[in-house]
């Protein structure tokens, strides 16, 4: 049994404002909010989780909004450094299109033979739609964006790290990835049968200034593995490998372990079980404020603390 991981399971950002999060990935990109939430460990911080109808693995966007906390962060070694999403090859200038009408610097790029376009969100978070031919996914047709051109999900995992060498053992070691080919200072690898999600490109870079994490960083990056036995298999891996690997955490919608790489990017390792519908129904995902359990006693002064959300801008 292959107890590696098989692609990407979530990346988490932070945001400075929640109300423009929302306006920006459920309503520009058009996204799916599938779940309101606060952050496990602080209850007067905002989680919210974008994806596809159902928050399927590898789909899954996450933002912390913590207000009062640290300041603005700055992208660089030692972060994933940017949002990578999938679409459908003929949809390029669709989005390209969207996002100038709306006023968000685009660039065309092209890497490893596929046209890439670069933006950033109102936070600064780099972003990327990257066209894909056999991306089989479907993303979310919401009532704003046709299902020919909806995002499909992450593309690509780009950690940035002063030292590409130890963190490309990992990947190829302990985690499973497999080498797939090299483009300049950015060596791309892939999990299981390849393919959208399944991707990580370790870029070496050691002349920038090191990452700081803050608003307009993205925090980290979990991997999927099916479930618990899995996980549990994972963790004695890393932990006989010198890594200091957290117990496992249950988020409710799935269960994690964390540990720090050695290029210092936060990694998460999280299962595609229970998933997000074990507290609403698929058809209103995202639509009420979801606590954990041991928050739900305290929930009026949650609530109350918490700026309040209105649904996301509709744009044309």
């Amino acid at each position: 049994m292959n107890n590696t991981p098989t692609g990407i399971h979530h990346v988490t950002a932070i945001a400075s404002d929640p109300q423009a999060n929302v306006d920006f990935y459920a309503g520009l990109l058009g996204l799916r909010l599938v779940k309101k939430t606060v952050n496990f460990d602080d209850p007067s911080a905002y989680h919210l989780y974008y994806g596809d109808e159902t928050g399927t693995p590898g789909s899954i966007m996450t933002f912390f909004y913590w207000p009062g906390h640290g300041g603005r962060g700055r992208v660089g070694p030692g972060q994933m450094t940017g949002l990578s999403f999938s679409a459908s090859q003929p949809s390029l200038d669709y989005w390209y299109d969207r996002l100038t009408r709306y006023g968000i610097a685009v660039e065309r790029k092209n890497r490893f033979g596929e046209e890439v376009l670069s933006f950033a969100d109102p936070d600064r978070v780099p972003g990327e739609i990257v066209a894909v031919a056999d991306d089989n996914r479907h993303g979310w047709a919401g009532d704003n964006i046709p299902a020919a051109q909806a995002l499909r999900g992450f593309h690509t995992a780009g950690l940035t790290v002063r030292t590409a060498g130890l963190t490309e053992r990992l990947l190829t070691g302990i985690m499973g990835y497999r080498f797939l080919r090299r483009e300049g200072n950015r060596t791309r690898f892939e999990a299981g049968p390849g393919g959208s999600g399944r991707y990580i490109d370790v870029i070496g870079d050691n002349a920038a200034p090191p990452g700081l994490q803050g608003t307009g960083t993205i925090h980290h990056v979990a991997w999927r593995v099916p479930d618990d036995a899995s996980q549990l298999a994972m963790h004695k891996l890393l932990a006989d490998a010198g890594y200091e690997v957290s117990e496992v955490r249950d988020r409710y919608y799935f269960h994690s372990i964390y540990y720090r790489e050695q290029g210092g990017i936060l990694f998460e390792i999280a299962t595609d079980v229970p998933g997000f519908s074990v507290d609403e129904p698929v058809a209103s995902l995202g639509t009420a404020l979801k606590l954990p359990q041991q928050f739900e006693r305290a929930r009026k002064q949650i609530e109350t603390s918490l700026p309040p959300l209105q649904p996301a801008r509709r744009y044309a």
